[in-house]
């Protein structure tokens, strides 16, 4: 990445960390400060496998984010995320082309497949559990997304995930289709500075094509030796 997209990488087996030297405008369905904003970190969190049955209605997964980012002494916005699968699973896959540099970061578990239009195990639309990704997809450039491409970023990278997950093979418990994805996967795509100006991110421009490549192949990598 160029100087003001250069990030740092730290793994630990409970949490994957992406600090920038300067805050990116981040898109995401993060838990803690998902939606739009402009962020210094992305932080992926490792909960227990029975994170869900064991803590308290009154354990917003936000205050439990925002408690970790604190113990990391972590300073400025932070887009937080929850998994119960393995800092392990995490895998990274970059791609480069006429000066454009693309990076995805996933972990990635499998426990909770399901298939789009599957029956929804809540029934109502507030929810006590607390929602820990199974698939998170963390995206990063160098180069300028508008708006649009960022928001269509976000479409051709989860149907990359589809791609992959079905190339894989995996069925959903409920339906017995192929998954499109996990009930609590999530996704944060950070904008770039470069020079180069993306407006689209569609199938049929070299952006795009990156894009889901390198996701197709982080996911796959993660995911190939537990199914």
């Amino acid at each position: 990445m160029s100087r003001n997209n250069r990030f740092e990488l730290k793994q630990t087996s409970q949490h994957i960390f992406v600090g920038f030297s300067t805050e990116h405008s981040v898109l995401s369905s993060a838990v803690f400060n998902g939606g739009a904003c402009a962020a210094s970190n992305i932080l992926i969190m490792k909960v227990a496998d029975n994170f869900e049955g064991t803590k308290q209605p009154s354990d917003k997964p936000e205050d439990t984010l925002a408690e970790y980012s604190r113990k990391l002494r972590l300073s400025g916005t932070t887009v937080g995320m929850m998994t119960s699968a393995s800092m392990d699973s995490f895998r990274l896959v970059s791609r480069s082309s006429q000066g454009v540099e693309l990076t995805a970061m996933v972990t990635a578990g499998i426990s909770n497949a399901r298939c789009a239009g599957d029956r929804a195990d809540w029934r109502k639309f507030q929810i006590d559990a607390n929602p820990s990704g199974t698939i998170n997809i963390i995206i990063l450039t160098n180069a300028t997304m508008s708006h649009a491409a960022m928001v269509e970023s976000v479409m051709l990278a989860t149907e990359a995930k589809t791609v992959a997950i079905r190339k894989l093979g995996v069925k959903s418990p409920v339906s017995g289709t192929i998954a499109t994805g996990t009930g609590t996967d999530a996704i944060a795509v950070a904008n770039g500075f470069g020079s180069e100006t993306i407006r689209y991110c569609g199938k049929h421009v070299l952006f795009g094509e990156m894009l889901a490549s390198v996701v197709i192949d982080a996911i796959t990598a993660s995911l190939s030796d537990r199914v």
